[in-house]
């Protein structure tokens, strides 16, 4: 892989290096056929006649066909992109809840570590986030578009041509720009694994938990970015609790998801995890227990709960004070109470109000404790809450945080309200916050200036309720999970904020 990498940056030098050859080629072409036609005026007059004929013709059209004939030519000048070694087969493992999908997947991810230099492990939310932020950096980067324009005028601007020949060369490179700009999800692909302490390439790992189709959105960027990591030679690790060919039940963007759906089983062995037995529950049941969730919301609990709080603020030996912590695409959630690490919040401020996965993976990165009060019984009445909840669950979990909760009822009973209903006969349930609220989709991709393939209202997930089922479970499989020994004691030493300096995370 070092050495494709290698033979990869020659080749793109070597390519850009013609390309400009090319184009003083074409322009030198241009120079000399504007000196003639003042010679030979039957061909001006051709000339004139052409480009009356091709006012008519869609705009870009000329520049489209120029594009595909120069990198044509360089195809055959330079060669095709080198092609990546053969990698070793990755895998895809799904199953049910708490079979232990996830643990086989950290355990390798752990494995590879000091062995494989260019690894990530992701969790679905936090790659739909990050594909998301790459993107609108890519759109709206002001930097990128000066250097752009600075790199343009550096080198046509003193080339010895008359400034109508420039002036083309600058069109011409603005036009290369904005084709790179269309097909953005290579490149995106490209930054997900680029070593951050250098840029020396070599073999990959992604670690990718919990892999969803939940909208047009995620098809789209799933099958452009994965396909992408296998064709260059990235080992992909991955869970899901559905087969490939069962995530896109709904028939979405049908042809791109076979294509994708073709090149994962090319290069992923397909595991079943067959287990009926959640492994979280059982070690539960077989563990000490450690109060952690706190119920029903009588005055004793309550009262449990609260000197709980202030034994922890307490063994941190800090105070209390609000924070402002920073969210991705420049927004700011404000955390009321906060101390040395530790967080308490209510449901109704988390899961209340129209917040979703980036500011969840904001306090899972910050808090190593977090406290959740007054959390009520799910029932189709917040049925938008009850999702924002399970979202919240899953980021606290993959960060490895510790959990205390005050709710009504236990945790087994948490998700079967039947208050207007229960939550397993909905019928079109929104899948909000796997992109942190439809809203923020929306306001993305109108900064970024894309098209969704349809009005951007449109975005919004409906999962069949055995999709619902399974992340409700789970959802309570790993409360479970967080209360037990095994559990918390890695809390200490898997957790962001015990892996960073103490300034930083007191900053």
């Amino acid at each position: 892989m070092e050495e494709y990498h290698a033979n990869l940056a020659k080749w793109e030098e070597n390519r850009e290096n013609e390309r400009r050859r090319l184009l003083m080629e074409e322009a030198k072409s241009k120079q000399q056929g504007d000196a003639l036609t003042s010679i030979n005026k039957r061909r001006n007059m051709f000339q004139k006649w052409m480009s009356r004929k091709f006012d008519n013709v869609e705009p870009g059209v000329g520049k489209w066909v120029s594009y595909l004939n120069r990198e044509k030519k360089l195809d055959s000048l330079v060669g095709k992109r080198p092609t990546a070694p053969p990698a070793p087969k990755g895998l895809y493992i799904y199953g049910n809840v708490g079979s232990g999908k996830t643990m086989l997947m950290d355990m390798f991810y752990s494995a590879t570590e000091g062995i494989v230099q260019h690894r990530r492990r992701l969790h679905f939310h936090e790659a739909m986030l990050q594909i998301h932020d790459l993107m609108h950096k890519v759109w709206k980067s002001q930097e990128m578009e000066k250097s752009l324009q600075s790199s343009i005028s550096n080198w046509v601007m003193n080339l010895p041509f008359d400034t109508k020949i420039k002036e083309w060369l600058a069109e011409e490179e603005r036009y290369k720009q904005e084709m790179k700009m269309k097909n953005i999800l290579p490149a995106v692909a490209d930054k997900f694994l680029v070593d951050r302490q250098g840029y020396q390439r070599g073999s990959s790992i992604l670690c990718f938990d919990e892999i969803q189709t939940v909208d047009v959105f995620a098809i789209v960027a799933l099958s452009g970015i994965v396909s992408r990591l296998l064709s260059t030679g990235t080992v992909l690790v991955a869970t899901s609790n559905r087969a490939p060919r069962d995530l896109n039940q709904d028939g979405m963007q049908r042809e791109i998801f076979q294509e994708f759906i073709a090149r994962l089983e090319e290069h992923c062995e397909i595991i079943l995890i067959g287990s009926e037995i959640d492994y979280r529950r059982h070690i539960a049941e077989s563990s000490i227990d450690q109060t952690h969730y706190f119920w029903p919301l009588d005055s004793n609990k309550i009262k449990e709960y609260e000197n709980m709080w202030s034994l922890v603020v307490s063994q941190s030996g800090g105070r209390i004070t609000s924070q402002t912590l920073p969210v991705m695409f420049g927004r700011t959630l404000e955390v009321p109470e906060s101390c040395n690490g530790a967080a308490r919040f209510t449901f109704e401020y988390l899961c209340g109000r129209p917040i979703g996965a980036a500011d969840y993976i904001a306090i899972a990165k910050t808090y190593h404790t977090v406290f959740i009060g007054d959390i009520p019984v799910m029932s189709m009445r917040i049925r938008d809450k009850a999702r924002r909840f399970i979202t919240l669950v899953d980021e606290l979990y993959n960060h490895h945080c510790r959990l205390y909760c005050s709710a009504a009822t236990s945790v087994d009973d948490l998700f079967q309200g039947t208050e207007e209903g229960t939550l397993f006969d909905l019928e079109s349930f929104q899948f909000e916050t796997e992109t942190e609220n439809p809203r923020l989709r929306r306001d993305v991709l109108a900064e970024g200036n894309v098209s969704s393939g349809g009005t951007t209202t449109g975005i919004i997930s409906l999962l069949s309720g055995q999709e619902e089922m399974f992340a409700f479970r789970r959802a309570v499989s790993r409360l479970i999970e967080m209360q037990t020994p095994l559990y918390l004691e890695g809390v200490s030493y898997l957790h962001p904020y015990f892996q960073e300096k103490p300034t930083e995370n007191q900053s």
